[in-house]
C-alpha cells in the first residue's frame, strides 16, 4: 500500500485545466483598477481631459500661430507672438497693475481675516450670528457685490463713502472709480469686503484646533493675553498663514470681475489687469494667437508662484526635524 507524505501535493484531476497566466494577470489588473477606485473617477477624468487638458494643449498650439477669433489664419509663426508680447508696453503695464493689486490686497485680506477670527473665537454671545455676518459677503456673486459698490458706496457726492467723509468733516466728492489715485484702492476695498470671509473661516477653524490646555498653562504662569497671542496663537497659526498667503496671491493675480464691472480697466487703463488685456486682445481685437501667447506667459508666472508653498512647507519640516 502506497502512502503520501504530508508535504506531497495531490495530482491534478484529469480534465481540470489550470488557470492560464494571462487570465491571472487580467484578474489582478481588474482588481487593482477597482481597489484604487479608478472605475469611479474615470468619468471625471474624461470630463477633466475634455474641458481642461485639451483646451490647455490647444491654446498652447494656437500661441504659435496667427489665428484669429473667426478661425482664419492659423499659420505657424513660431515665437513671434511671444517676442511681441515681451516687447509690448501694454502687457507690462497690465502685469504691473495685477501685481500692484496683489500687493495691496493680500496683506489686508490676511490680517483682517485673522482679526475677525480672533474676535469670533472669543465671543460668547450669539457667536453664530457674528460668524454668518462676517462670512456672508463671500457667498455673494461678483456681479451683486460690484453693483452694490458701484451704485451705493462709490457714487460721487451721495454715495456711502462720501457721506462717511462728510460726517467727519472731510471734503466729499472724490472720484472713487474715476480718479487714478483712488480707483485701485477702491477695487481693493471692494475685494477685501467681499472675500475676507474665506480667510476668516480658515483662521477660525485653525484657532478652534489649538488645545485649550496651552492657554491654561500659560495663564497659570502669569502670561498676559498679548503674550499668549504672540507666543502661542500666532506660532501655531503659521501653517494656516502660509497657506492663505499663497492662496490669496494666486487669487489676486487672477483678478478680472471686479475691475471689469467697476472701472472697465480705467481710468486710462490704470486698473486694467493682465487677464482683461488678454480678453481685449482675443475677443475685441480678434487676435487669438497673440492673446494665447500672453496668457501662457502669465500662466508661467502663476506656476512659479504656486511652487512657493511646497518649498516653504518642505523648509519648515526640515527646520522642525532639525530641532
Amino acid at each position: 500500500m502506497t502512502t503520501l507524505s504530508p508535504t506531497s501535493a495531490p495530482a491534478p484531476r484529469a480534465g481540470r485545466a489550470t488557470p492560464a497566466s494571462g487570465t491571472r494577470t487580467t484578474g489582478r489588473a481588474r482588481r487593482s483598477w477597482t481597489e484604487h477606485g479608478l472605475v469611479f473617477v474615470a468619468p471625471f477624468l474624461v470630463v477633466y481631459a475634455l474641458f481642461l487638458i485639451w483646451p490647455l494643449v490647444s491654446g498652447l498650439g494656437m500661441s504659435f500661430t496667427d489665428v484669429d477669433i473667426t478661425g482664419v489664419g492659423g499659420e505657424f509663426v513660431g515665437l513671434d507672438n511671444y517676442a511681441e508680447a515681451f516687447g509690448d508696453p501694454a502687457v507690462w503695464a497690465s502685469l504691473w497693475n495685477t501685481v500692484w493689486f496683489t500687493l495691496l490686497s493680500t496683506v489686508p485680506l490676511v490680517v483682517v481675516g485673522l482679526v475677525l477670527a480672533l474676535l469670533a473665537n472669543e465671543l460668547r454671545v450669539v457667536q453664530w450670528l457674528w460668524r454668518i455676518g462676517w462670512f456672508a459677503p463671500f457667498l455673494l456673486p461678483s456681479g451683486v457685490v460690484c453693483m452694490l459698490f458701484l451704485y451705493m458706496i462709490y457714487p460721487s457726492g451721495f454715495g456711502l463713502a462720501d457721506q462717511l467723509l462728510a460726517s467727519v468733516g472731510l471734503e466729499p466728492g472724490i472720484g472713487w472709480l474715476t480718479d487714478e489715485r483712488y480707483a485701485m484702492l477702491s477695487i481693493v476695498v471692494t475685494t477685501v469686503w467681499w472675500t475676507v470671509g474665506f480667510n476668516f473661516l480658515l483662521y477660525l477653524s485653525a484657532l478652534q484646533a489649538i488645545p485649550p490646555h496651552l492657554y491654561e498653562a500659560a495663564e497659570l504662569d502669569g502670561a498676559s493675553a498679548w503674550r499668549r497671542l504672540w507666543h502661542i496663537t500666532l506660532p501655531l497659526l503659521n501653517r494656516t498663514t502660509g497657506l492663505l498667503l499663497v492662496l490669496q496671491v494666486l487669487a489676486s493675480l487672477k483678478i478680472f470681475d471686479q475691475v471689469y464691472l467697476l472701472t472697465g480697466g480705467g481710468p486710462d487703463d490704470s486698473t486694467r489687469p493682465i487677464l482683461q488685456y488678454v480678453y481685449q486682445q482675443g475677443f475685441t481685437g480678434y487676435r487669438i494667437g497673440y492673446a494665447s501667447a500672453v496668457s501662457y506667459i502669465f500662466f508661467a508666472l502663476i506656476l512659479l508662484v504656486s511652487l512657493v508653498q511646497p518649498v516653504l512647507a518642505r523648509r519648515r519640516r526640515a527646520e522642525e526635524a532639525a530641532k
